[in-house]
């Protein structure tokens, strides 16, 4: 399979065969990183990374990868890049194209990555858009695929927010490879109608289904994988705390949950996770609203079901994956 030159911006415009293609070889790069064997199969080549929002996991996911397979790395932050202040967005993709071999961007909307790719020439990877994440759904499905040993039927089930980039992203890709995909929440935090329809149509041709459901019963019921993410996403204002607060309480997941679901069933979470006080912002509204965790108990988020740090340091192999097969490297 070739996928030279591609850009990865969403999983939307990825076959479920493609999708598999890259499972199959983050699977092999992992376990080539585990055995020791140097896979330096882009050295002299470049890649900038754009980061308008800043990650832990996804910055060094993209950089280890990068130094894995022989290339340099430019980090460009909020502070360091001009992109649609000084300089246009297609101005900025135009210059960054000649001087690197593909882009990474993380950011706000979804228009932007697309811009960049447009007019960079050279293979752009969505590290997080307001509207999705593919990278991260990327190590979902092989943490997923790992723990089962396969995709096809198996039931996950996303608790809580399910409207932006998390819920998007699950939603298609399970959609694309013949999961059951349930988001559980109150019904103005179900994703876009027209996604949910296209969603219908993946599944359908997949053997999967899509449902959207307010009954933790319902949704949790013979569920293979129980997922949630932080309530309120970066940038955010501070007034959405409150009534997320408020209205996604109940679908925090909590041991009782987990007891609903199969007695296999794995959690998962895309990380970072309020599950305790130990964070800045975990602290601040634990004293504001009296609450000891948010979306998930830490009781669960350190279970023997949770498989949360497998996920994050699969980011960096299916990272790899993309990177290697979009520049030509396998």
């Amino acid at each position: 399979m070739n996928l030279k030159g591609r850009n990865f911006l969403t999983l939307k415009d990825y076959t479920s065969e493609e999708i598999m293609y890259l499972l199959d070889l983050a699977a092999e790069l992992k376990l080539k990183k585990k055995r020791g064997i140097p896979l330096e199969t882009l050295k002299g080549k470049n890649v900038a990374l754009i980061f308008e929002k800043t990650s832990t996991r996804t910055r060094c996911a993209f950089e280890v990868a990068a130094h894995d397979l022989g290339m340099g790395t430019t980090y460009l932050d909020p502070a360091s890049s001009q992109i649609g202040k000084k300089e246009s967005i297609a101005d900025t993709a135009k210059v960054l194209g000649r001087m690197f071999d593909g882009i990474e961007y993380r950011g706000f909307g979804q228009e932007i990555v697309e811009e960049l790719a447009e007019n960079a020439g050279v293979p752009v990877w969505n590290g997080l858009t307001n509207e999705y994440h593919p990278t991260q759904i990327l190590a979902d499905l092989l943490t997923i695929k790992e723990h089962f040993g396969s995709l096809k039927g198996k039931k996950l089930v996303y608790m809580g927010d399910a409207r932006y980039n998390m819920g998007n992203s699950l939603m298609i890709g399970c959609a694309k490879m013949g999961m059951h995909f349930v988001a559980c929440a109150p019904k103005e935090y179900f994703q876009d109608s027209e996604l949910v329809g296209m969603c219908e149509e993946y599944a359908e041709e997949s053997g999967g289904s899509i449902v959207l459901t307010e009954s933790i019963t319902a949704a949790t019921k013979d569920a293979d994988v129980i997922y949630t993410d932080v309530w309120v996403s970066m940038g955010e204002p501070d007034e959405v705390w409150e009534k997320r607060i408020n209205d996604l309480t109940p679908f925090k997941v909590t041991s009782s949950i987990m007891q609903l679901a199969k007695p296999e069933a794995i959690f998962m979470h895309c990380l970072p996770s309020f599950h305790d006080l130990k964070t800045q912002i975990g602290k601040e509204m634990g004293e504001r609203f009296g609450i000891t965790e948010m979306e998930v108990t830490d009781e669960v988020f350190n279970s023997e079901a949770s498989v949360v740090f497998d996920e994050a340091e699969n980011r960096m192999h299916t990272i790899k994956a993309v990177m290697a097969a979009t520049l030509g490297a396998v």
